[in-house]
C-alpha cells in the first residue's frame, strides 16, 4: 500500500512539473536546475500517456480471460504437441494486436489459466512484433525499403519460437509465476459479484490496473532518465560495425522504451547512421523486452525465470539478425 501511494504521488508530481514547467524555470530556485531534468519530466510523461491507452487494453483482456476463458478451453485450442504448439502462439499477435506495453498482464493470465510456460513466452515476445498495426507503421516508416517490414515479422517469429524451445528445455514442468496477492482476492470478488460475469471482469481489471500501473511508472521514470543523459554520439561512433552496430541499437531499444506501434519511426530516423542488421535489431529486440515490460515480468514471474529469459532473448536475437543480415542483407 505504501509503495502504490508513493508511486501514485510521484506520478503527480511530474504531471504538475509538465504543466507548469515554463512557470517553474523563471523562478529563483529552479534556474539552477538544469534544463535536462525538465526533460526528464517530459519523456516520462509522454511514456506513460502512449502507453496508458494500451495497458487499459491489456488490462481488461487480461479480466475477460479471468471471467470468461476456462482452462479447458485453452487446452482444446492449443495442439498436444509442446513443439508444434510454439506456431500457433507466434501467430497469435496477428490476431490479437497487442503491444509490449499491455502484452505481459495478458501472459501472465493465460499461463495461470493453463497455458504452457514456454507457448505464453512465445506469444509475449511475437504479439508486439507480429501484429498488423506494427507491421503497418514499419511499412509506412520505410518506405523507401518496405523490405525491413517484412525482415522484421520473419525475424521476430524465427526469434520468439527458438526463445520458446530454450524456455521449454530449461523450464518444462516448472512453475514461472509469483504467487500474487490478487490470487487470494479473487474468490473473494466472484463471491462480491454474486456471479455477474460483467462486474467480475471489471473487479479483476481494476485490481490489474494498479498492480500493473505501477511498474509501468517505475519503468517509464527510468526510461526517462536513460533517454535524457543518454549520449547518442557514442552510439553514432559504433553505426557502421556489422558485428557492434546491432548490440548498440539493441541497448537503446531496451533503453528508449517505445511502443511497438512508433518505434518504427524512431528506427528510420538512424537510417544514415546505422547498418541495417542493427536497424532490424532495434526493432526486433525493443518490443521483446524493454525498461517498462522488465520491471512488470519480475512482478509477475518469478526472479530466476526472469534472469534467464534476460540473458537469452538478447542472445538469440542478436544471432538471428547477426546470420539474417549476412544471407539476406
Amino acid at each position: 500500500m505504501f509503495k502504490d501511494s508513493l508511486v501514485f504521488l510521484l506520478f503527480c508530481l511530474f504531471l504538475f512539473l509538465f504543466l507548469f514547467a515554463e512557470e517553474l524555470k523563471n523562478t529563483s530556485f529552479f534556474t539552477r536546475i538544469p534544463s535536462t531534468f525538465f526533460n526528464v519530466n517530459t519523456i516520462f510523461l509522454s511514456i506513460i500517456l502512449e502507453a496508458i491507452p494500451f495497458i487499459l487494453l491489456g488490462v481488461f483482456v487480461s479480466a475477460i480471460i479471468q471471467s470468461f476463458v476456462s482452462e479447458n478451453v485453452i487446452r482444446r485450442v492449443l495442439p498436444r504437441n509442446a513443439y508444434l504448439a510454439l506456431i500457433p502462439a507466434a501467430l497469435l499477435g496477428i490476431i490479437f494486436p497487442i503491444c509490449e506495453c499491455a502484452i505481459v498482464p495478458v501472459v501472465r493470465r493465460l499461463i495461470k489459466k493453463g497455458m504452457p510456460s514456454h507457448v505464453g513466452i512465445v506469444f509475449m515476445l511475437s504479439a508486439p512484433i507480429l501484429n498488423p498495426v506494427v507491421y503497418a507503421s514499419t511499412y509506412f516508416a520505410f518506405k523507401s525499403t518496405p523490405y525491413v517490414a517484412n525482415s522484421r515479422m520473419f525475424v521476430g517469429f524465427i526469434s520468439s519460437i527458438i526463445i520458446g524451445l530454450i524456455i521449454y528445455r530449461r523450464f518444462k514442468g516448472e512453475n514461472i509465476l509469483k504467487v500474487q496477492k490478487e490470487d487470494h482476492h479473487h474468490n473473494h470478488h466472484h463471491h462480491q459479484s454474486g456471479g455477474n460475469k460483467l462486474l467480475e471482469t471489471l473487479y479483476h481489471a481494476s485490481d490489474e490496473l494498479f498492480d500493473t500501473g505501477k511498474y509501468l511508472f517505475i519503468g517509464a521514470f527510468l526510461a526517462s532518465l536513460f533517454q535524457a543523459f543518454l549520449d547518442r554520439n557514442v552510439l553514432l561512433s559504433i553505426g557502421t560495425s556489422t558485428t557492434f552496430a546491432p548490440m548498440a541499437m539493441m541497448g537503446l531499444g531496451y533503453v528508449l522504451s517505445v511502443c511497438s506501434s512508433a518505434d518504427a519511426f524512431v528506427a528510420s530516423s538512424f537510417g544514415s547512421s546505422f547498418t541495417e542488421g542493427s536497424i532490424l535489431a532495434f526493432l526486433v529486440f525493443g518490443p521483446m523486452i524493454d525498461i517498462k515490460n522488465t520491471l512488470m515480468l519480475f512482478g509477475y514471474f518469478k526472479k530466476k525465470f526472469v534472469i534467464y529469459l534476460l540473458l537469452v532473448t538478447p542472445l538469440v536475437v542478436y544471432f538471428s539478425v547477426y546470420i539474417f543480415q549476412l544471407i539476406f542483407l
